[in-house]
């Protein structure tokens, strides 16, 4: 008998490589901002019930989160 894996372990494996490289892919940064943004927002709305910051808190952390990253990617351009 040869040395492959069992067929569900490749199954589970091939599962778990498509969700991280569909959730992270190239910019695992930005799935980091988007786990501290919700986690932000949550925290906001859930523990101090503040409804109004959360709403204006998600897209301003969102357009920074997204700045950063382009800013990111230019400079890593720019360098090549």
């Amino acid at each position: 008998m040869n040395n492959q894996q069992p067929l569900i372990v490749r199954l589970l494996k091939g599962f778990a490589m498509f969700w991280w490289d569909f959730l992270v892919g190239d910019t695992p940064e930005l799935f980091v901002a988007a786990l501290v943004i919700i986690g932000a927002v949550a925290l906001l709305s859930e523990t101090w019930h503040v409804n109004t910051a959360a709403v204006v808190v998600l897209p301003v952390l969102a357009i920074v989160a997204l700045t950063v990253s382009v800013k990111r990617a230019s400079d890593a351009a720019k360098r090549k």
